[in-house]
């Protein structure tokens, strides 16, 4: 993998790579990227799309890499790490720049998709958090929240964080301090800079500045890119949503807002009268009239705090600066989506509309809009002009690099890729069992009876050691409710705690289960006979009524493509490959994963499934499989 991804770079081609899990992918891109940077003097821009994976390469993977290469070039290349502005403390705002933020004010992005932050410092009071930031504010030499432990809860954050539209820049008093600015001036002159999947969402929305000048690009867990890139370009509009950012204008700016929230009642008519779901033909007339009333109304808006933003320039030692330039942005944010929203983007089917009410109707209607295709903003944003490697433990689909390649804009890149599978240090035919128990029913709604009596028969042959994935949160909770009172396991269930707290329980105890959704398909990494059964209840296809996936088979079968393997059966053998490796974590490891969904095996598509997986042994025979169990239950 090494010598191809040294190629790709002084060739400056594209190179995706599956790499399985123990390969050291890491330190097959870092050392080619940091002898490049060494000899010809251009920067690598390394990608993750999880916490843990970056902390892996910048304090252990790049420092080893950086070792091994300075000791046989003399030069030692440098790395930094870069997130996005928000992740960062802000100095000024921690002196009383900027005011006091209320819970969810501002319209943003963030806001629309607020990131979970789990610790134990999240169950201080907010002013308890505080005074502990201030604390570490004094001690901190990268003002970054992850570097923060215990950490504290998203809202405590809100009030020392400020976004990078909301910051003075040169004019604030404490510029020169400013952790964002440090940050990213260390990385412009780094040789590799650590970056994640939400900052390349970011560049890709139309704001490449926010990564350094690079020559070189390299995407790990490749995989999840075109979603994250996807959920950086999706918007959300509500009438509460302009109520908020009228009264962050009318508080911090002192505008007039009396239109503005005029137009955000009638948002809410025209929302209120449509059902939950797609708006296949685009915007209706009431509610186009109204996004039109809406955009009208934020431009004056924006207009006249801007005014006030000049008049305030002068004070922002006050506060006063600060503070417009809170309301300067929610403003901003929110005229640039209605924008998006009313003009031809629906129409030209670049972007899929839908209704939807949150929390199971609990929350009022909201207008949300996605984008359908990024492959070609990857490919002109992140692919052009540059070398890329993009790697992961799962790329190759039903064999194939064909459709993750299409998925990632590769195929619309001026340069050539290739594909590549290093292989694994894993004997998956000889440690695992890929059971597919064909005399079940095919699902229907809800996990039936008979799957839920598999599960269980299952985790008692097994005596436990049990990761239980689930398409749905009312299928996970059945399985907890049956196993709870039908044996005598633990049983640990997803939204019972916090998830980290659940998967170090589960990690602690052979002889425990874990159920839960989406969140634990990917990412939880429990090697040894902790795990040694993972059962997933059916293929895991997206909803029927998903309007991104909708919209995106439409566009493919238009095109003269298969809709349905193109997107649904894609989905679902990526999900079902990252369902399935978290059995085999290490060369010693023993179980078997039982996928309890016939089609499996019978639905044409179901090859193209099982090519995706592992190259688990392959049995539907069920006193094969319990056996097995049993043998390892007793640790034979």
């Amino acid at each position: 993998m090494a010598r191809r991804v040294a190629h790709a770079i002084t060739s400056g081609g594209h190179l995706l790579v599956q790499a399985g899990t123990g390969t050291g992918k890491s330190l097959a891109y870092l050392v080619p990227a940091m002898v490049h940077a060494v000899d010809a003097g251009e920067r690598t821009v390394v990608s993750t799309a999880t916490l843990a994976l970056q902390r892996q390469v910048l304090t252990k993977d790049a420092p080893l890499a950086a070792d091994a290469v300075e000791r046989t070039t003399g030069t030692r290349p440098t790395v930094a790490l870069l997130k996005g502005w928000q992740n960062y403390l802000c100095r000024h705002r921690l002196a009383g720049g900027y005011p006091d933020d209320d819970a969810d004010t501002l319209f943003s992005a963030a806001a629309a998709t607020p990131r979970v932050r789990i610790g134990e410092g999240a169950e201080q009071s907010l002013g308890e958090q505080v005074v502990r930031l201030r604390e570490w504010a004094e001690q901190t030499d990268t003002g970054d929240r992850d570097d923060l432990v215990p950490g504290v809860s998203d809202r405590a954050w809100a009030q020392v964080s400020v976004a990078a539209a909301e910051c003075l820049g040169t004019n604030c008093p404490l510029h020169d301090e400013c952790f964002p600015v440090l940050a990213r001036a260390t990385a412009a002159e780094a040789d590799v800079v650590v970056t994640n999947h939400a900052m390349l969402g970011i560049a890709v929305a139309g704001n490449p500045g926010v990564l350094p000048e690079h020559e070189v690009l390299v995407v790990d867990e490749a995989h999840e890119l075109a979603d994250r890139v996807r959920s950086q370009g999706t918007a959300s509009l509500s009438a509460a949503a302009v109520a908020r950012v009228a009264a962050t204008a009318r508080r911090h700016a002192g505008v007039l807002v009396n239109d503005l929230e005029e137009a955000g009642q009638t948002l809410q008519l025209a929302l209120a009268e449509l059902p939950d779901g797609r708006l296949t033909d685009g915007l209706p007339p009431a509610l186009a009239d109204a996004l039109t009333l809406l955009g009208a109304a934020c431009r004056q808006v924006l207009t006249d705090v801007r005014e006030a933003a000049k008049a305030a320039g002068s004070a922002s030692a006050s506060g006063d600066a600060g503070a417009v330039a809170l309301a300067r942005t929610a403003v901003a944010d929110m005229t640039d989506v209605v924008e998006r929203m009313t003009s031809d983007s629906v129409a030209q089917r670049r972007d899929v509309a839908w209704v939807e009410r949150p929390r199971l109707g609990n929350e009022p209607p909201r207008l949300t809009l996605a984008p359908i295709d990024v492959a070609g903003s990857v490919a002109d944003t992140l692919l052009a002009d540059r070398a890329a490697v993009l790697t992961s433990a799962t790329l190759a689909l039903g064999g194939s690099f064909n459709p993750m390649a299409a998925a990632l804009g590769l195929t619309l890149a001026d340069a050539g890729w290739e594909g590549l599978d290093v292989g694994t240090p894993f004997d998956y035919a000889r440690q695992g069992i890929l059971y597919t128990p064909t005399h079940l029913p095919r699902p229907g709604v809800g996990i039936s009876e008979a799957a839920l009596e598999e599960v269980v028969a299952l985790a008692e042959a097994s005596r436990g050691g049990m990761l239980g994935l689930f398409s749905s949160r009312r299928a996970a909770d059945d399985a907890a409710a049956l196993l709870r009172e039908r044996t005598a396991l633990t049983v640990y269930a997803q939204g019972e705690d916090r998830l980290p707290t659940l998967v170090e329980a589960f990690a602690a105890d052979e002889d425990a289960c874990l159920v839960g959704t989406l969140s634990l398909w990917q990412g939880v990494d429990v090697p040894g006979r902790t795990c040694r059964l993972v059962v997933i209840d059916r293929i895991p296809f997206p909803r029927p009524d998903d309007p991104v996936a909708q919209a995106r088979s439409e566009a493919v079968t238009a095109a003269g493509g298969n809709g349905f393997m193109t997107v649904s059966a894609t989905h679902a053998a990526l999900l079902l490959a990252q369902g399935a490796g978290r059995l085999v974590r290490r060369a010693d490891d023993r179980g078997v994963v039982a996928v309890l969904d016939p089609r499996l095996r019978t639905a044409r598509y179901g090859a193209f499934l099982a090519r995706s997986m592992p190259p688990l042994w392959p049995t539907r025979d069920r006193d094969v499989v319990m056996g097995a169990l049993g043998r390892l239950a007793a640790g034979t």
